[in-house]
């Protein structure tokens, strides 16, 4: 059955759409939704549906960004939308996924769904409707006249004797030049597949879930809150006027305050642009390094810029452990857990007989030994691949984000792993002594897998 066509409406329909035209938009977004370019991402099916939907009615006040933002994807209402780029990024990746579909699109579909670049709102394109071109009919012979018949003339036997001659002359000398290149080609690729099987294994197959999906992994970063001495309280102690009345100042000179120094809960303002952990940051920062040598996309989260819906539509990597609540829900019922107990941090193995780790400190409080755990969840709560890198302190997660990144580290870590790993459920206890608050090379102390 034909396609239905419109050539009483403009190419392009902005406004509300009704009628046959509605239900044409319909069956090309449920097309669209169910082609393979969108049926893998639920973020990219859900923001086209809506958009779609919102258009279709002529409501243009939900397709503002942040509007979007809090609709979709679970922002405050009112976020600052220049500092989190959820909704662009995925509007971007939606054209992204049209362009592919429109290119290989074969339903002949009477409408082109379209999002313009610097646009939320969808355009609707009508395609013309091809005239149906038959078939030229054969030249009939005219009465009397016998059928023509196509011919090729033969070729005379004594130059196919010839031709069959050279052609045995040419085989015989193809041959043995065929399997010296043969020959040559073999020497030169086999060490080649030999260095490629041997990238391929350990790092690239710990990853290997992330590189399977087009969605872009999620490096979530916690940010606890801090408070820091107000600048009246700074100034009533300080022994030198006029200091600490610049920010600059307040953040870079030592307190005046000693240990006697009296004040109250109102001397203190929180600050809510600082707090994250640098043991997190280094953990981060390699982490995604690593993810653009393999050709990964990955969008670093902070705070309350991600939540539980975030991690449900996209592979993450949630660093840090008891400033970060994702980390300890996560993994609060596998086999090696963060506990507290009695207000100290600690690593937890679970059972009557399990073992716990402790981070130990030197005689002057400096931390000389840490732990971390890295765990590779291959579905977790949130139903996408997940790995964490958390340590009981920012020097543990600093050691357990270069463990997870290093073949070297991970190969010698698997090598008495069951042989079919990559499809399970990891988990490594690393631990790393400390010199000048600098991790040491992450030694694995106990595996799990399941």
């Amino acid at each position: 059955m034909n396609s239905p066509t419109f050539p009483d409406r403009n190419p392009q329909i902005h406004g509300t759409v009704d009628g046959p035209e509605k239900e044409a938009v319909l069956r090309e977004l449920e097309s669209i939704l169910s082609s393979p370019f969108f049926r893998t991402s639920n973020r990219s099916k859900q923001f086209l549906a809506y958009v779609v939907q919102h258009t279709l009615e002529g409501n243009h006040e939900p397709l503002k960004e942040r509007t979007i933002g809090a609709k979709l994807f679970q922002r405050p209402v009112g976020y600052a939308t220049g500092d989190d780029p959820v909704v662009r990024v995925q509007a971007g990746e939606v054209r992204r996924r049209l362009e592919q579909y429109h290119h290989a699109a074969v339903n002949h579909s009477p409408v082109r769904i379209e999002l313009p670049v610097g646009s939320y709102a969808p355009e609707f394109r009508w395609v013309p409707t091809a005239p149906h071109q038959e078939e030229p009919a054969r030249a009939e012979p005219t009465q009397g006249e016998p059928p023509q018949e196509e011919t090729t003339p033969a070729m005379p036997l004594v130059a196919e004797a010839k031709q069959h001659a050279k052609s045995r002359s040419r085989m015989a000398w193809a041959v043995p030049i065929l399997s010296l290149g043969l020959a040559l080609i073999l020497v030169l690729l086999v060490p080649i597949l030999h260095r490629s099987s041997a990238q391929k294994s350990a790092v690239n197959q710990f990853w290997s879930p992330v590189l399977a999906t087009s969605e872009p992994v999620l490096i979530c970063l916690a940010k606890p809150t801090v408070y820091l001495p107000s600048a009246e309280l700074l100034q009533r102690y300080s022994k030198s006027p006029g200091a600490f009345k610049t920010e600059l100042q307040r953040l870079t000179q030592p307190s005046p305050l000693q240990p006697q120094d009296r004040l109250v809960w109102g001397d203190m303002v929180e600050y809510a642009d600082y707090g994250v952990a640098a043991g997190d940051v280094y953990a981060a920062v390699r982490l995604s390094a690593l993810l653009g040598r393999m050709g990964k996309e990955s969008q670093v989260r902070i705070g309350s810029h991600y939540s539980f819906a975030d991690l449900r539509n996209s592979p993450a990597i949630v660093v840090g452990a008891f400033n970060n609540r994702w980390t300890m829900q996560m993994t609060s019922n596998l086999h090696f857990a963060f506990v507290e107990e009695n207000g100290e941090p600690m690593i937890r193995e679970q059972g009557p007989a399990g073992r716990a780790w402790r981070a130990k400190f030197g005689p002057h409080g400096e931390v000389i030994e840490d732990f971390g755990i890295v765990t590779r969840l291959l579905n977790s709560k949130t139903g996408q691949f997940v790995v964490s890198t958390a340590g009981t302190l920012a020097t543990g997660t600093q050691a357990a984000g270069e463990f997870v990144s290093s073949s070297e580290y991970l190969e010698e870590a698997l090598r008495t792993a069951p042989s079919d790993w990559v499809k399970k459920n990891l988990q490594f206890v690393i631990q790393a002594t400390v010199t000048d608050s600098v991790p040491g090379p992450p030694q694995v102390v106990a595996v799990y897998t399941w």
